[in-house]
């Protein structure tokens, strides 16, 4: 018995090693790091929006969700992604997006529906088909907004978050601001990036 356990477990590191099984980095509320999501924990979470600062009266139809377009990406890869997340202040000070999600989004048809629509266009869209989840990233940033992805596959993405700011920001009460980029990366390098928006502009 002890024998056949003994293989199994070595079957198991190899395949994980060999990436044909996805590990898990990290979970929710544990820190910078970086994983990618099961349908079921997130089926609640609409990455595509994040239900801030979007016109609920536009509802904008979603693409087919394009099966063949996705299953041609990488699902296991070396690259890391990091940086700091923040807004800038009608003042010029930087407000750090603290302790706050944030997503890898792979480049799609579907996904720049969403950046010129929902983004760029400020419209509401119709709720995500849920296999997106299994294509997206997720990390957490720290207390001074800096983030990380591990492991990640080459390719395109946008890279989102929010950022919760209120007078700094020139707002009276607290807004959630998303904040979103597309961003390129190659195999085994690592990528800086500053998420950021300038609300003085």
């Amino acid at each position: 018995m002890k024998r056949i356990l003994g293989t199994i477990w070595i079957v198991f590191m190899l395949l994980v090693m060999s990436g044909c099984v996805h590990q898990e980095l990290l979970l929710p509320g544990t820190g910078s790091g970086s994983y990618s999501a099961p349908v079921e924990q997130n089926a609640t979470v609409d990455v595509s929006d994040l239900n801030v600062n979007v016109q609920e009266e536009q509802v904008v139809t979603r693409l087919p969700f394009p099966v063949s377009e996705y299953s041609r990406l990488p699902r296991s890869g070396n690259a890391t992604v990091k940086g700091s997340i923040y807004v800038i202040g009608p003042n010029g000070e930087k407000v750090y997006g603290k302790q706050t999600r944030l997503y890898l989004n792979p480049v799609t048809s579907y996904s720049r529906q969403w950046y010129q629509e929902s983004y760029l266009g400020g419209k509401k869209m119709a709720k995500a088909d849920p296999r997106l989840f299994n294509y997206l990233r997720f990390t957490t940033s720290d207390a001074s907004g800096h983030f990380a992805f591990y492991g990640v596959p080459a390719g395109r993405y946008y890279l989102i978050g929010v950022v919760r700011c209120a007078q700094q920001c020139g707002y009276d009460t607290p807004q959630t601001i998303r904040v979103a980029k597309e961003i390129d990366v190659v195999k085994n390098s690592t990528v800086n990036v500053d998420l950021s928006k300038n609300l003085g502009q």
